[in-house]
């Protein structure tokens, strides 16, 4: 967690993610080679797993940092929400499908494919990625009920009056 503050945000999410996926791609050609044993193969996949959750996990953290203060929390969850459902539509369907044809070829397709999408997403975070690293949030994204300074004058605004009844 330090590292994302102080190395930066912007690459350590993409680092995170095209580690992940490199280190998926790598896995997937040697399942298909049949180089791993059952003890590798979890061996690799939590080498990657401990990457990609990172990855993943500062993402949906910082995605929001980009919109205004009020609206942050509104953001993670709508960010986590869809994100959630999409993978876990679509990913059980397409990976469940092409792993139980017993096809090793297929459940390396299904391995790969998630190394693509994990790459994928380590080059939009170098594209769209924010460097957020040292700066307070109010920097990176105007609060909504922030107001201009006044010309001219100094001290505190004038308390507004209560309403009458």
């Amino acid at each position: 967690g330090r590292l994302f503050d102080t190395v930066g945000r912007k690459p350590m999410i993409s680092g995170t993610y095209l580690l992940s996926g490199v280190l998926l791609l790598l896995t997937a050609l040697l399942f298909k080679g049949h180089s791993l044993t059952a003890a590798t193969i979890t061996l690799a996949l939590t080498v990657v797993f401990f990457f990609a959750s990172a990855g993943v996990s500062a993402a949906y953290l910082t995605v929001s940092e980009v919109f205004p203060m009020e609206t942050r929390a509104l953001c993670i969850s709508v960010f986590y929400a869809i994100g959630t459902a999409v993978g876990g539509i679509t990913g059980p369907l397409v990976f469940s499908s092409l792993i139980k044809t017993g096809d090793i070829s297929q459940a390396a397709l299904a391995l790969i494919l998630g190394s693509v999408m994990m790459i994928l997403g380590g080059v939009a975070e170098l594209v769209f990625g924010v460097r957020a690293e040292g700066q307070s949030l109010e920097n990176i994204a105007r609060p909504l009920t922030a107001q201009e300074p006044s010309r001219g004058r100094s001290g505190p605004a004038p308390a507004a009056r209560p309403a009458e009844t």
